[in-house]
């Protein structure tokens, strides 16, 4: 059965941490708020989380998942990044920033892009966000809620709850979020390139 956790944006209550971080232990997929949209999430092992996200969103294969992470330490554990990539992330995170990057071997080859070998990675700045990925202790497989058709994601915990409330085990009510997505910075041949401009503003990357 489905949860709905109303939680405080700004301050999120420890006990509805603690519970949301046991659905999500326990396989369950939530929607969360981040600094940019609502987003759906899983921890790294559940392969079935993955593919429910895939059903939710109707994405083909070649998607970049990405797993959001506490800090750019964590980072380091699932990519290759050199010190130019680190000091551009670390002028950049928390924020509403996704990076492209190569992939290690800590990474799960289903989560990698088939070809490319590559994962997204973002540290977001949201409080329930960073408040969950404190409590799990590792990254959360993630993926911005945008439905299939529709070109903004999710801002409006209503109309979230009213499309996909039985398809997800928790929805996380942490108000209204911005109606944009992430900002997606290619790092993967050592020039940072914007594949996708959303609410990240990174000045002097073409």
């Amino acid at each position: 059965m489905s949860q709905y956790l109303k939680i405080h944006p700004d301050n999120p209550q420890p006990r509805l941490i603690a519970q949301a971080v046991d659905i999500i232990r326990n396989d369950g997929l939530v929607v969360y708020p981040t600094d940019s949209s609502y987003a759906l999430g899983c921890h790294v092992g559940d392969k079935r989380g993955m593919e429910r996200i895939r059903q939710i969103r109707a994405l083909d294969k070649k998607h970049n998942f990405t797993l959001v992470c506490r800090d750019l330490s964590e980072i380091a554990t699932y990519a290759k990044v050199d010190n130019s990539a680190y000091r551009l992330m670390k002028s950049l995170t928390p924020g509403p920033f996704t990076f492209i990057l190569r992939a290690t071997h800590e990474v799960p080859r289903r989560l990698q892009n088939p070809k490319r070998k590559t994962i997204g990675l973002r540290v977001p700045a949201h409080p329930i966000a960073q408040a969950l990925l404190e409590a799990l202790g590792e990254p959360l497989m993630s993926s911005t809620l945008i439905f299939p058709g529709q070109e903004l994601p999710e801002t409006d915990v209503d109309d979230i709850r009213e499309r996909i409330m039985n398809e997800v085990d928790l929805v996380i009510d942490g108000d209204h979020c911005w109606p944009e997505p992430t900002t997606v910075i290619d790092m993967v041949e050592g020039v940072p390139r914007i594949t996708r401009q959303g609410r990240g503003v990174a000045e002097g990357i073409g």
